[in-house]
């Protein structure tokens, strides 16, 4: 398969599939601070892989998917304390 668009990439999708995950599961958190730095971490992810496909090199393109990855570990880290303080469940 082709990829002609960064809407095609299948790590991309998920990665809008978490964000809405994240923002529905933050929604009623009153802990401001943390719900936009974990909402912030997520969109990351996305907006890096579209960002380093539109570069159009595949050395940039994997330079971004590694700050993608850096922000999946992020939001994995918060999620942590989402358990934590019971904010999830």
């Amino acid at each position: 398969m082709k990829i002609n668009t960064f809407e095609d990439i299948i790590a991309w999708k998920k990665a809008k599939e978490l964000t809405l995950v994240i923002y529905k599961s933050t929604d009623s958190c009153k802990d401001y601070s943390y719900n936009d730095q974990i909402r912030r971490a997520a969109v990351s992810i996305m907006n890096n892989i579209a960002e380093g496909f539109e570069r159009q090199t595949d050395k940039e393109f994997i330079q971004f998917l590694y700050i993608a990855k850096g922000s999946c570990g992020e939001v994995r880290s918060m999620l942590y304390i989402a358990l934590e303080r019971r904010y999830i469940s």
